[in-house]
């Protein structure tokens, strides 16, 4: 939420409020007033500390390649935030990267979803997707991300700014993964210094660009158009999208942006193309959780590509090592 510093001061009671809300909650788990439900496989949540973009869904479709590749059976959880029918942006978008290779279970109730997944089939490991805060599903490992290019610091709770909790609740976690470290010179050396628990630092990654509705096949950034191009997105961090766009070299002469899981109208595509051609776009970009929120629009007569991106988290084996060290000694002390 980026308020200004009236409204932050105005809505400063309410964040205290829900900061006593929320103490009081994680308290009555930890003294097992709440009960937490237990799944049969492993459970490895990922989620933040924030609202807004963190580089979740990249992290659980970089997670799960990395599971699959050791030829775990995965399985993904996800409450599909604003999503409908059993889906959303989000849960569509780590279909299409990962295709059948991973079952899905998507609805508030992430116990009840994967019950419903272990009766029928087997499931070595599930990916509790934006998990951090849902504390009814238990878990054997927890992975916060936390965006290095937007410090939290001095950042207040909710409704107020944009923390979901307070910095204290890290402490919950098992290993922290700093993502868009690429963009905060010095960023990894000072990461290293933590020292509380395993520290990771994360890198966006551009795998090529798609033509919307042209399949999977990936062309580089020379390979699609000289541009100049108009850029759109409804993300919860969209700067972090067109700071890419610059870092990649492509030429944008004008950018639109919508709320967070935006779904696009007939309007919305006629007012971009608008906008593109008074701008002189030749082409038009956004992202592939965008492109799923299309639903079928296409910007006729002008081409559109999505950027296709991957989470590249270092060191990669060491990160591996420690999730897997963590893992065994949760089996361990459950035995």
């Amino acid at each position: 939420m980026n308020a200004s510093p009236f409204l932050r001061d105005l809505l400063w009671p309410l964040s205290l409020l829900y900061g006593a809300g929320i103490d009081a909650r994680v308290w009555m788990y930890q003294k097992g007033w709440l009960k937490r439900k237990r799944l049969k496989a492993t459970v490895i949540s990922i989620g933040n500390l924030s609202v807004g973009g963190t580089g979740k869904t990249p992290m659980v479709i970089w997670l799960a390649e990395r599971l699959l590749a050791e030829g775990k059976r995965v399985a993904i959880l996800s409450r599909g935030y604003r999503g409908s029918a059993g889906s959303s942006d989000e849960v569509e978008l780590m279909k299409f990267r990962l295709q059948n290779r991973v079952a899905f279970g998507v609805g508030k109730n992430r116990f009840a979803e994967g019950r419903r997944l272990e009766a029928e089939q087997p499931v070595d490991i599930f990916l509790l997707d934006d998990g951090f805060q849902h504390l009814a599903l238990a878990r054997d490992l927890d992975i916060l991300l936390l965006d290095a290019s937007r410090p939290m610091r001095g950042e207040p709770l909710l409704p107020a700014g944009r923390l979901r909790e307070p910095l204290s609740a890290m402490s919950r976690a098992n290993v922290v993964v700093f993502t868009r470290t690429e963009v905060v010179p010095g960023a990894p050396e000072a990461i290293e210094k933590l020292s509380h628990f395993p520290v990771f630092v994360a890198t966006t990654r551009l795998l090529g660009f798609r033509r919307y509705g042209g399949g999977m096949q990936l062309e580089s950034a020379t390979g699609i158009s000289a541009g100049p191009f108009f850029a759109f997105c409804g993300l919860g961090n969209p700067e972090a999208f067109f700071r890419d766009l610059e870092t990649w070299g492509l030429a944008i002469c004008g950018r639109a942006v919508f709320a967070d899981h935006h779904r696009y109208t007939e309007q919305d595509v006629l007012r971009i193309k608008k906008a593109g051609a008074d701008g002189g776009a030749k082409a038009f970009i956004t992202t592939e959780k965008d492109a799923m929120n299309l639903s079928g629009l296409k910007l006729e007569g002008v081409p559109l590509f999505t950027a296709v991106i991957d989470m590249a988290v270092s060191p990669e084996a060491d990160f591996l090592n420690v999730l897997d060290r963590l893992l065994a000694r949760k089996m361990g002390a459950a035995a």
